[in-house]
């Protein structure tokens, strides 16, 4: 048995609430979406590497963003703003004493971001904070060492105990790629140099960590010209090191940061939702030829490097 169904005679009323209802979400999309968050870029100083990602993270926020506001300074106190986007230490360790505005921090050492979460108010919400680490996973150093130098595998590395480095746990890592680790700890200054030479001594590679204490401006260039003389070459963490003396360097640029910190922040305009702290997910390789020359040592090109670490990684997974 069919049913018949018949429409009102008069819809009016009906058709006018809808389309009543469908303007106003209509006029009030525009309005959501025009929302404007508030960012305070927040530099440790106007050395060149902050300065070029403050222009470089205006730059992509500018281009792709345009609902966000950039207000830059060196300073937190007067700060009124949705997130504070805290570039080096200096400026992670002030943003993350205040206690209301969530903090991504950008250009910080992983070992000085966990020291600044163990430092900061009880009160303050661990789930405010976040970070894009400067150094490198420790999974892609080793594999680019292996890459650039595989001949060479006994891996020297200074550490202060403070770092907060799982020398254990790197050194079963290291032996997964049948390399070895010779590490020591440097507990005072004044015993820098010893620990060095001892050290260079058993090793064929010295690899330096993002580590004020020991590679620091007063210390670099004795130490780079201590592994020079003793034949093993210094690896390092930035292009400045290559341009110092190191035979080579995988590092982020402060441009390939300021992309990848534009990008959380365009998430976080979206959800008010700051991710885990993470790597740098871009980064680049560099190697002094005139170094590795010197040394007798031949580096492949940029482009090897990397397609050897695609294949060393995709067999240690």
């Amino acid at each position: 048995m069919l049913r018949k169904f018949t429409l009102s005679r008069r819809p009016w009323p009906l058709l006018l609430a809808c389309s009543a209802f469908l303007l106003a979400v209509a006029a009030l999309a525009p309005m959501a979406s025009a929302a404007t968050l508030s960012v305070s870029l927040v530099i440790s100083d106007s050395s060149p590497p902050y300065r070029q990602f403050a222009d470089s993270f205006s730059r992509h926020l500018a281009a792709s963003q345009p609902e966000v506001s950039i207000v830059e300074s060196q300073a937190i106190s007067g700060t009124h703003a949705d997130l504070i986007v805290a570039v080096g230490m200096k400026a992670a360790e002030l943003a993350a004493a205040q206690n209301d505005t969530p903090v991504l921090a950008v250009m910080v050492p992983d070992a000085g971001y966990r020291a600044l979460l163990a430092q900061m108010p009880p009160q303050k919400d661990k789930r405010d904070i976040s970070a894009i680490f400067l150094n490198q996973p420790w999974n892609r150093r080793l594999d680019f060492l292996r890459a650039a130098l595989p001949e060479r595998r006994r891996i020297g590395l200074l550490y202060t105990p403070d770092t907060g480095i799982d020398i254990e746990g790197l050194r079963r890592e290291i032996a997964k790629r049948g390399a070895l680790l010779i590490a020591q700890p440097v507990r005072s200054q004044d015993r820098l140099f010893a620990v060095l030479e001892s050290v260079l001594a058993d090793s064929d590679i010295l690899l330096a960590i993002p580590d004020g204490a020991i590679y620091s401006s007063s210390n670099i260039r004795n130490i780079l010209l201590t592994s020079y003389r003793r034949n093993v070459p210094l690896v390092g963490v930035s292009a400045a090191y290559v341009n110092a003396g190191a035979l080579c360097a995988i590092f982020s640029t402060p441009e390939q940061l300021a992309m990848q910190a534009s990008a959380t922040v365009i998430s976080f305009a979206r959800n008010r939702i700051l991710p885990a702290a993470e790597y740098p997910d871009a980064f680049v390789i560099e190697v002094n030829q005139p170094v590795a020359r010197s040394l007798g040592i031949v580096v492949p090109a940029q482009e090897a490097i990397r397609g050897q670490m695609d294949k060393n990684g995709d067999r240690d997974r």
